[in-house]
């Protein structure tokens, strides 16, 4: 119990010596510091460019093509083919009905053809189709940033500037290096 009492008593003796020393504003090491006020503090601006992506979407018309084999039309050009082709096997003997197959393919896809085209543009003159469309473009700004400061301090009659990654306040620890002369 004695020797408990003696180790507790040592180590707040050893916590109240490290507190008193490190409440001291200097110490020893690779030369003396101390504190010197600060005259003036500058912030270092510069500018930087932002670059934010912004999406864009605008309504646009779709217009089908009027090709003559456009994929819009080839469906009803097909069908108007085959209605021609059976009215054209009705037609004629031997040769003749031959002919007259050709003939009604080559008529009836012109008429499907023609039809499928003259219901597009009545779609699209009763309103047409709109469709949304997006893109992502680029929008810059620019901004104004902290660089680090300009300080300017005092020591002992004589005023110092430094440059500095942060405000270091009403003071700044300074090395003092004493050497003989």
């Amino acid at each position: 119990m004695l020797r408990t009492m003696k180790a507790i008593a040592a180590a707040a003796g050893l916590a109240l010596a490290s507190g008193a020393a490190l409440g001291d504003d200097r110490y020893e090491g690779d030369g003396d510091y101390d504190f010197a006020p600060v005259v003036n503090v500058e912030p270092l601006r510069h500018q930087v460019r932002v670059s934010e992506p912004v999406r864009e979407c605008w309504q646009e018309a779709n217009y089908a093509s009027d090709r003559p084999f456009s994929s819009n039309h080839v469906g009803a050009t097909l069908l108007g083919s085959a209605i021609g082709i059976a009215l054209g096997n009705q037609v004629g003997h031997g040769r003749g009905k031959d002919v007259a197959r050709v003939a009604g393919a080559v008529i009836g896809g012109a008429i499907g053809h023609n039809v499928s085209v003259d219901r597009e543009r009545q779609e699209y003159s009763d309103g047409g189709r709109s469709y949304e469309r997006c893109d992502v473009r680029y929008r810059d700004s620019y901004e104004e940033r902290i660089d680090g400061y300009r300080v300017t301090y005092e020591y002992a009659g004589r005023q110092y500037v430094t440059r500095m990654p942060y405000d270091p306040g009403e003071r700044i620890r300074v090395r003092v290096a004493v050497t003989p002369t």
